[in-house]
């Protein structure tokens, strides 16, 4: 037996008790009187940061079956290198061919939905705090938890626009920043026509969003054939593997194995070079938070 094989084996074997490990719903509390050591299952869901619940567990049926893969390829081919390989192509490669989430798109869509329920309300004679207080009951999800601290500091008796220059610092986007503005001249003038003005900025917002959308549209042209060549590389490569093994047989040695680590690095390099100009540059703000003058939240 090679030496490769009783590696294999070892950590086959080792992968699978790590794995029931993970699998395991529940464990004993500890007594009272003496704390229980910690079991496998913490241990290992604390050293590799184990997210809970399915996600976690999906997470380590991907490590472990990757890692297997590679053990059973490596047997098979004579490719130390695809021991450590195999599980950061799975976990790595799926990420570098995602198509970057660009926030701004999200949180105009959220701004969006919540000038128009604002506009609703102040169309009913209340104030700017006092419809800001009863939109965050529907607000959308993209904008809660920053709202929710607006609401918060509102109630603890900070000034409407200190208040709001926070919320616009939560935020931390150029759109943000244009709401917000709307906002703090309409408290100013005691929200005189304050819900044409949301819906102007509702409209404006959405003639922005349709633009941003098409240019989303555009960006993820690339990633879809860049995903595409992989698949087909990987694909032809599976296929020459097990038809025609001896094509590969310079990458057997400690020389073609250091060529093949260089070649797959400059593969990786490019898919981050891709990803780095696909991410969009935050754009400059307007809006600089001053210091308040009501109560610290």
């Amino acid at each position: 037996m090679t030496p490769i094989a009783v590696v294999a084996g070892m950590l086959v074997a080792g992968g699978l008790v790590l794995l029931l490990a993970g699998l395991r719903r529940g464990w004993a509390a500890p007594s009272s009187s003496s704390r229980a050591p910690e079991s496998w299952a913490a241990r290992w869901s604390r050293l590799t940061r184990r997210p809970p619940g399915a996600a976690g567990r999906r997470r380590d049926l991907v490590m472990i079956g990757s890692l297997a893969a590679g053990l059973v390829l490596a047997v098979v081919t004579g490719w130390t290198l695809l021991i450590p390989l195999a599980p950061l192509v799975a976990f790595g490669l799926p990420a570098l061919l995602r198509l970057p989430v660009q926030r701004d798109v999200a949180l105009m869509e959220a701004l969006d939905r919540w000038l128009r329920n604002l506009a609703a309300t102040l169309a009913t004679g209340r104030s700017i705090s006092d419809a800001i207080r009863a939109s965050l009951r529907t607000a959308p999800a993209g904008i809660r938890d920053e709202l929710a601290a607006l609401v918060a500091r509102l109630n603890n008796r900070w000034e409407t626009d200190d208040a709001l220059r926070r919320f616009a610092d939560d935020l931390d986007s150029a759109d943000g920043d244009a709401v917000v503005s709307a906002l703090i001249l309409a408290s100013q003038r005691g929200s005189v026509g304050a819900s044409s003005t949301m819906l102007a900025l509702a409209d404006s917002l959405q003639d922005q969003l349709r633009a941003r959308r098409m240019i989303e549209t555009e960006r993820a042209k690339p990633y879809v054939v860049v995903r595409q060549v992989t698949v087909i590389t990987m694909l032809t490569l599976a296929l020459v593997v097990v038809f025609n093994p001896g094509f590969f047989s310079a990458y057997r040695t400690p020389l073609g194995q250091l060529i093949l680590v260089v070649l797959l690095t400059m593969y990786v390099g490019s898919l981050l070079l891709m990803r780095r100009k696909a991410r969009q540059h935050p754009r400059a703000r307007i809006l600089v938070a001053r210091q308040p003058t009501g109560g610290a939240t």
